[in-house]
């Protein structure tokens, strides 16, 4: 049988999901998880892939994906490949781990996503014993029954507990990790940027208490694409033709940015040579290199440490992190970035 086509576009926002071999347990102990989220989390530094969303269960996983460069199946492969490698290795085993490739389905937008955000999130729910299994949840959504105020205040004390999806980054529960990104998904939820996280608890609520539409349930189901009828028509089209043109969320590429070429912006910005200002304590030259690196160079941290003058990754990641942060209230600093950007010819 011919293996589906890997519809890997632009910028395509991607409902990844995949399941251990005849429905084995991938994950047996909490190290497991934790070092797979550690591979999906340097998706972004490895291949610029976007995370917005997961959940993991025992034996599969969802996540929902961003792939700027159209490189959704290079990532997934070096992820997954490197999980069954150290997997194997842990547990002393041999041979494949997952039920064949994983599966991508193209999601239309942030709002579909959004949707699709919680219908991930509740999968750790769905179990009989909250009367969310499969059977439960066509009733539910179908008005047939009403889960009592307790059924409701239990599913939702168990997903507040659940540890291995990111419904608690997102409902403010826990501490939101560096490589997961929240704001997209979260602006779908309110306008006012202060009503968004309550209003995403509200909107899973009403989800644990008057269920999901049917209609909505078989798009998430769906094998081409998860979003309105016209955009699950021209996925079809594109399988076959191979053809991007017409395809929702089609943009031009960022163009990649060598190095070097940030270091001589930077140091034009700077009216100083790389080497007066780099290890000058308090001075704006070497974070704003750092920061512009990570976003438009597309290598690792690690690279761009070397890059630097020999900075560790973890050092690179803090600094990063900290010009960010500061960027945000410095009005000085946001218009260094945007001339950065400006003269490498690169979009925001």
């Amino acid at each position: 049988m011919t293996r589906p086509l890997r519809q890997n576009i632009p910028n395509g926002w991607h409902h990844v999901f995949g399941r251990g071999l005849e429905r084995r347990e991938i994950f047996r102990e909490d190290r497991d998880r934790t070092h797979f989220l550690a591979l999906i989390g340097e998706l972004r530094e490895r291949y610029r892939i976007v995370v917005h969303a997961y959940a993991l269960l025992d034996n599969h996983y969802h996540a929902i994906l961003q792939a700027p460069d159209a490189n959704l199946s290079d990532g997934m492969q070096w992820c997954l490949g490197s999980y069954v490698a150290w997997f194997n290795a842990r547990h002393d085993r041999v041979g494949p781990l997952y039920q064949g490739r994983f599966r991508s389905v193209l999601v239309e937008n942030s709002a579909w996503a959004y949707a699709l955000s919680q219908y991930i999130h509740l999968n750790p729910l769905y179990v009989s014993g909250l009367g969310l299994d499969k059977q439960g949840r066509v009733i539910e959504s179908r008005g047939w029954r009403k889960p009592t105020q307790e059924q409701v205040t239990e599913r939702l004390r168990q997903l507040r507990r659940y540890r291995w999806s990111s419904y608690r980054a997102y409902a403010a529960y826990d501490k939101t990790p560096s490589w997961l990104e929240t704001r997209e998904l979260l602006k779908r939820a309110h306008r006012n940027p202060a009503q968004r996280r309550k209003k995403l608890r509200s909107d899973v609520r009403h989800r644990l208490t008057y269920g999901v539409e049917t209609s909505v349930l078989e798009r998430f189901r769906d094998t081409v694409a998860i979003g309105s009828v016209e955009f699950a028509r021209k996925v079809r089209e594109w399988s076959v033709a191979q053809d991007l043109k017409g395809i929702a969320g089609k943009r031009e590429l960022r163009r990649r940015v060598e190095l070097a070429e940030v270091r001589d912006v930077v140091q034009e910005l700077r009216g100083e040579r790389w080497a007066e200002f780099v290890t000058r304590r308090g001075d704006w030259g070497r974070p704003l290199f750092l920061w512009a690196a990570r976003h438009v160079c597309g290598v690792t941290l690690q690279e761009i440490g070397d890059a630097a003058g020999g900075m560790a990754f973890s050092a690179v990641s803090m600094a990063i992190k900290r010009f960010s942060e500061q960027a945000e209230h410095d009005a000085e600093l946001q218009k260094r970035q945007l001339q950065l950007l400006s003269l490498l010819n690169v979009e925001p």
